[in-house]
């Protein structure tokens, strides 16, 4: 069954929706001036809040290495997701420094650009929608079907809601990220939290007998 992780967690509130609905990953968005952006403190607070069972990840845009273990360290985010232009060298850079996994983010320009992505010395990708200019979180979908065989775990994002999950859940992604279409007016709505996991989780089998793809057993927690 593919994991399911909603991103840009900012209140309270959501951290009770997300303890109800019980996803498997939530995300803290670090990067700066975005709209979704939280600190240290807010993060910190929110960590608190949140259920065991669920996995926090710091999200990241070219931003100091230091600064990312330093979080881990203090127990505010399990795990690292990085969102720039990280290359391996930064990368190493951040494992010789903390055990946490590490998830690079790829925007789906092609098949060569995904692949790039997958030969990091990362635990997961997570693949996003290509648009010029932008590091992601666009809201736009892009074509599933560029996705090339890969050596690691991918998470899809981009776009999806409740209503166009179909689509992802029938490619072997190990899982579904979520952010603006977990909201509504700007602000995560826990109806449509509840919604998208009890749609993933519905899923009939973990994946199709005639895929290609196996996925890896890997437990959120770290």
């Amino acid at each position: 069954m593919k994991k399911i992780k909603i991103c840009g967690l900012t209140r309270p509130e959501d951290i009770e929706a997300v303890n109800e609905a019980k996803p498997d990953y939530i995300g803290f968005l670090f990067a700066e001036n975005k709209r979704r952006t939280v600190n240290r403190q807010q993060a910190a607070e929110l960590k608190r809040l949140l259920s065991d069972d669920i996995t926090a990840v710091g999200v990241f845009l070219n931003q100091s290495v230091d600064f990312i273990v330093s979080l881990v360290q203090e127990g505010i985010i399990d795990m690292i997701q990085l969102h720039g232009d990280e290359d391996a060298a930064y990368i190493l850079s951040l494992r010789e420094k903390t055990n946490a996994p590490v998830m690079k983010a790829v925007r789906a320009r092609n098949s060569e650009t995904i692949l790039l992505a997958d030969s990091l010395p990362v635990d997961y990708i997570l693949i996003d929608a290509y648009q010029k200019g932008s590091y992601g979180g666009t809201g736009m979908t892009f074509d599933y079907s560029i996705i090339p065989q890969l050596s690691k775990p991918y998470f899809i994002a981009g776009g999806l809601n409740p209503d166009n999950l179909s689509a992802s859940l029938a490619i072997p992604a190990f899982g579904l990220d979520l952010s603006s279409g977990a909201e509504t007016d700007g602000v995560k709505d826990k109806k449509k939290i509840i919604q998208i996991v009890k749609t993933v989780r519905g899923e009939s089998i973990c994946q199709r007998e005639d895929s290609e793809y196996t996925a890896v057993s890997i437990s959120p927690k770290h």
